[in-house]
């Protein structure tokens, strides 16, 4: 017998999905200066080589996402709420129990945005936010 799925393993992203998220997530709803950013993100996401996802999980999947939207600012303002949205919505999305505290998300962002965190160091950060 097959082993059921991880929900998370066949969500996709989609600008839509960014944009909504943008919108109900960030204060006074800031317009998208770089939509490149965005695209980047949906691509990221699904990455593969040779078939082979990139991120084989969706924590890693998560966390590319919100590395990318750290580093290559999409709005106006408000980037690493965004991102950190992004991440927290994506686990969510999938069927993820997560609930970090405030003080987590600011020490993620933080970490990311001083350049010095992997992937993987993001995706075991993340993993911390599960219940």
């Amino acid at each position: 017998m097959k082993a059921a799925a991880d929900p998370l393993d066949e969500l996709g992203i989609d600008l839509a999905w960014l944009l909504m998220l943008a919108e109900q997530r960030t204060p006074g709803d800031p317009q998208v200066t770089d939509w490149g950013a965005l695209v980047a993100a949906v691509a990221r996401h699904r990455a593969e080589i040779f078939g082979v996802p990139v991120y084989d999980s969706p924590h890693a999947r998560a966390a590319s996402l919100l590395q990318l939207l750290i580093h290559v600012p999409a709005l106006e303002r408000s980037n690493a709420l965004f991102a950190s949205a992004v991440a927290y919505g994506y686990l969510v999305a999938g069927g993820e129990k997560v609930a970090p505290t405030p003080e987590q998300v600011r020490d993620l962002a933080r970490l990311v945005k001083e350049g010095a965190a992997s992937v993987d160091d993001i995706a075991r950060e993340l993993r911390g936010w599960s219940v």
